[in-house]
């Protein structure tokens, strides 16, 4: 995991067959602006010499904070350091715990249905039109099918609310699969938290990689979040929200400057330290997680209790605040 204090960009042009190749690179370091600066001037010679024996490649990387570009660091504000345990300022404005090796895993309950289902209907839909109107005249048969067509997405998302109505709600249903996990694994300890859209894990028993074949298989088993999956992957990190999301606490304006990419140019820090400001006063009547249940031994491994107990703490997992 890579969290740098500095950031830089560097452009390299040649021409070469009558073409002009201009490449963008960015640099980082933990160490001063003018580490940052050199580093990107050395990937922009390295990548410029890719490009000109053949090789190809992006022109120019996306500045984007959290997984722009796989291989580049997380590019967000830092707010503390705990050991090695980072607390960064996200795009919109929220606070994140960013660990290397302690499992936290995200859970978000579905809204609409699985697109399998919505074939399904539409497929069954389109038969029993095709059928109707083959006994009932071709034209009526058109408006079978079209109204097949209509009506199939709707269907579909009421199955699927009266199948989750009937398994007890997305959060039984989700617990249920945790539950399943920690049943098949009882040297796992695993703490549970709600959050405003899903479910919280948090592994307690020992440390983990970000990229073990394990984690993999348990993000999988419990249904976690696809791209979180993916970003923990890619950034070599494991990461949890620990404030509110702006809109949850009536907060409507977005994070000044637009976009909320780090870094923001000096002469635009004031609009966005009045708007963090507003931000944290409103933010403090609210907590990011609730805590549930702790499955399996009760032990916290060494190296992970700092990290849940700083979790906790800053997300205010138990109190008995709202959640947002």
């Amino acid at each position: 995991m890579i969290v740098p204090a500095y950031w830089a960009e560097a452009r390299r042009q040649q021409r070469k067959d009558g073409r002009q190749i201009t490449v963008r690179r960015y640099g980082w370091s933990d160490a001063s602006q003018a580490d940052a600066q050199q580093h990107a001037e050395t990937r922009a010679d390295e990548a410029l010499q890719r490009l000109l024996t053949g090789e190809k490649l992006a022109r120019r990387e996306p500045k984007q904070p959290y997984n722009g570009a796989d291989g580049l660091p997380i590019r967000e504000e830092i707010v503390e350091r705990h050991g090695t345990a980072v607390v960064t300022r996200n795009s919109y404005g929220a606070r994140c715990l960013n660990v290397p090796d302690v499992l936290f895993a995200d859970i978000d309950h579905a809204h609409r249905a699985p697109l399998r289902l919505s074939v399904i209907v539409f497929v069954l839909a389109a038969l029993a039109a095709a059928l109707a109107g083959h006994a009932c005249g071709s034209g009526f048969g058109y408006a079978l099918a079209f109204a097949a067509v209509l009506g199939c997405a709707p269907a579909a998302h009421g199955l699927f609310r009266l199948w989750r109505w009937l398994a007890g709600g997305a959060e039984a249903q989700a617990l249920r699969r945790v539950h399943r996990y920690a049943h098949r694994h009882p040297d796992w300890g695993i703490r549970v938290y709600r959050t405003p859209a899903g479910l919280r894990l948090l592994v307690t028993h020992r440390p983990f990689a970000p990229d073990a074949t394990e984690v993999a298989a348990f993000f999988a088993a419990v249904g976690t979040d696809p791209l979180y999956a993916r970003m923990c992957r890619n950034q070599r990190c494991f990461r949890a929200r620990v404030s509110a999301k702006p809109w949850r606490i009536g907060i409507g304006a977005h994070l000044k400057p637009r976009p909320g990419v780090w870094p923001v140019a000096a002469e635009k820090q004031p609009q966005r330290a009045a708007w963090i400001a507003a931000y944290e006063r409103a933010a403090e009547a609210w907590a990011a997680c609730t805590s549930l249940e702790h499955l399996g031994p009760a032990a916290i491994h060494p190296a992970v209790a700092p990290v849940l107990a700083l979790h906790d703490r800053l997300s205010r997992a138990g109190s008995k605040l709202p959640i947002a």
